[in-house]
């Protein structure tokens, strides 16, 4: 009997199905691995934005953690929407008992601007929740509010990563795909993947499309997946960049406002 590698995504739900666990989980799925998932907020979310978010308690959090984790068992886990300090603080206690690679995407703001996480839970995500991370995903606004560091070209992007390496995290994936072409970034989407020692470049084509909401859950599930089937660090990140870049080019229009982006491209649903 095939068991697919297990994967635990601890995030805020997305009422409108683009990001939060329910991008996460599809991510899971089409890349062959069993996703679960612990939540840990409630967003009443659309293509046009985030209504409402409800925090769930710490203890809610702990007993879900807890049943998947005591009884199935993981082999990679991945974290998003963590708003509160006391939220940051119970996921980090939990994950640092844990054997198993772990993808902090430390979300801060939704594709439309919305905060998704308190200015109270800063240093919660920076002292308590980055040192428990095999990989680190920030985008360009997640680094400058963690560390102050301002990205504004190509050249800048180790400087972000080691900023954010200082508070931990084993590796991090620093997200330039916010950079303008005036910045580096051309015709093409790059990432930076490091340890510290090693350097990674990760490119891929821009794609016109303004579909693009649940990208960073995307990615960092993704990469999640990979490392729960064997994958190393820097294979798991290649693997998770192809895959999203495919996501945005399938994006796909819902709504009056941003659509997601395509987590089934790859499996031929006739779209």
């Amino acid at each position: 009997m095939h068991i697919p590698p297990r994967v635990l995504t601890v995030a805020g739900s997305d009422s409108g199905g683009g990001a939060g666990i329910q991008a996460d989980l599809k991510t899971m799925l089409a890349l062959g691995t069993h996703g679960m998932s612990v939540l840990t907020a409630v967003t009443a979310q659309n293509s046009l934005g985030v209504q409402g978010a409800w925090d769930l308690p710490a203890e809610a959090v702990r007993a879900q953690f807890r049943s998947v984790v005591d009884d199935i068992g993981v082999q990679a886990v991945k974290t998003g929407m963590l708003s509160s300090a006391e939220l940051v603080e119970t996921v980090a206690a939990l994950l640092a008992g844990l054997d198993a690679p772990v993808v902090v995407d430390p979300v801060g703001v939704s594709k439309h601007g919305d905060a998704l996480l308190a200015a109270s839970a800063l240093d919660a995500v920076r002292t308590k929740l980055l040192p428990t991370a095999t990989v680190a995903t920030p985008n360009l606004d997640e680094v400058a509010q963690l560390t102050g560091v301002h990205v504004r070209k190509e050249a800048d992007m180790r400087r972000a990563a080691a900023a954010v390496l200082d508070f931990g995290p084993r590796w991090a994936l620093i997200k330039g795909g916010h950079l303008t072409a005036a910045g580096g970034g051309g015709g093409s989407a790059v990432d930076l993947l490091t340890d510290g020692t090693e350097e990674h470049w990760l490119r891929a084509p821009r794609h016109d499309n303004r579909h693009t909401h649940g990208t960073g859950c995307t990615l960092a599930s993704a990469l999640a997946a990979q490392l729960a089937k064997g994958d190393s660090v820097p294979q798991a990140a290649a693997a998770a960049k192809d895959y999203v870049t495919g996501a945005i080019a399938a994006g796909f229009r819902l709504g009056g406002g941003i659509g997601p982006v395509d987590h089934g491209w790859r499996l031929g649903d006739g779209r």
